[in-house]
């Protein structure tokens, strides 16, 4: 069983990076497996970042929709 590191947030996986940059240094892990990492962290964080883009772009669109039926109705913000 290896090391599991928990990456549900843009924190968790900063504490991950730091986690595993003292590894290296400290000759626990070789460099190879902390690029593996590396590199799960970063598609973790891309992948979190897409989720919250599409969030907002939803909310956009949801107030869009309401500003706009608010108009149609001839109510005015």
């Amino acid at each position: 069983m290896g090391i599991r590191f928990r990456m549900k947030t843009p924190t968790e996986v900063r504490r991950v990076l730091v986690r595993v940059s003292n590894m290296v240094v400290n000759g626990q892990i070789e460099a190879k497996e902390a690029n593996s990492i590396i590199s799960a962290c970063n598609a973790v964080l891309y992948a979190i970042k897409t989720e919250e883009q599409q969030k907002r772009i939803e909310e956009l669109e949801r107030k869009i929709t309401e500003y706009e039926e608010s108009r149609k109705g001839g109510e005015w913000y």
